[in-house]
């Protein structure tokens, strides 16, 4: 896996003052699922917005696919690099579902049976089909965030960036949009999610950026998250509950202490420790 985004000594200041970004230093590789977290102000959307092109860096330099952002547009960019809005209605525009996803590949030259043949694609994909001739604006909360999630899929991008992806979702959607981003990463493209939701985050991610006050304070896998619990207290950040869950069991000698990393693995890790009970 070749790096896909690379901040090296990235400083950015607001025009207002406001210091959002210091000397922060990382490396995304594509492939990757990595979740960008912290309380408010801690730089989270400043780093996306660098990733993106829509701002440039006060100092440091950011590469995308080894590109320097300040030496590109940010249309060239947005061809690598997708982002969801935490709001959808941000970026719905067209007055039908499939015009809305046929405006990246029509917009990118594609012809029109190639444009055609994508939005068939990515409506199949995102489980729209049955909603390409409605207006956007109609349809529910969820519904929405796929729109929008398709209308960047259908720029076939490297990276996937989706800012707060569980707000306003009910667990459907949730389920839903996990299967989705999953889906993205079995493709071999890169997610990167920028959430409070930790659990969801545990759920998609396999690296997890801690932020505060503009720095990096950890850069850590799903193992490391217990034996770094006090950098989440740091950041304001709670414990994913099956990690809570697994190590109340653990403590109370009703699960081994191999890792859990999913809720699969809880559910066996207890149905085997009840077996082994009733040996």
């Amino acid at each position: 896996m070749g790096t896909l985004i690379e901040f090296i000594d990235v400083c950015y200041t607001y025009p207002n003052g406001n210091e959002a970004l210091r000397d922060v230093n990382l490396k995304i590789n594509l492939g990757e699922s990595v979740a960008i977290m912290g309380e408010n102000g801690a730089g989270k959307t400043t780093m996306a917005k660098l990733m993106l092109g829509l701002i440039r860096p006060t100092s440091g330099r950011v590469l995308v696919d080894g590109i320097d952002t300040r030496k590109t547009t940010t249309a060239k960019i947005a061809r690598k690099i997708g982002y969801i809005f935490q709001n959808p209605l941000y970026q719905l525009f067209s007055d039908t579902v499939e015009k809305e996803v046929s405006l990246g590949p029509k917009a990118s030259g594609m012809g029109e049976k190639a444009v055609s043949e994508r939005v068939d694609s990515v409506l199949r994909e995102m489980g729209l089909e049955h909603l390409r001739g409605l207006p956007p604006l109609s349809l529910s909360e969820g519904e929405r965030k796929r729109v929008a999630i398709a209308s960047v899929l259908s720029m076939d991008p490297l990276a996937l960036i989706i800012d707060e992806p569980t707000l306003g979702q009910d667990e459907i959607e949730r389920l839903r949009l996990m299967q989705i981003l999953r889906g993205q990463l079995n493709k071999g493209k890169s997610v990167i999610i920028i959430s409070h939701d930790v659990d969801f985050a545990y759920d998609v991610a396999e690296r997890f950026i801690i932020m505060k006050s503009g720095r990096i304070i950890g850069d850590l896998t799903k193992r490391d998250l217990l034996e770094k619990r006090e950098t989440l207290a740091e950041a304001n950040l709670v414990m994913p509950q099956l990690l809570e869950i697994a190590e109340m069991m653990k403590r109370n000698g009703i699960l081994r202490n191999n890792p859990v990393r999913e809720l699969r693995e809880l559910a066996e890790a207890i149905i085997s420790s009840v077996r082994d009970g009733l040996r």
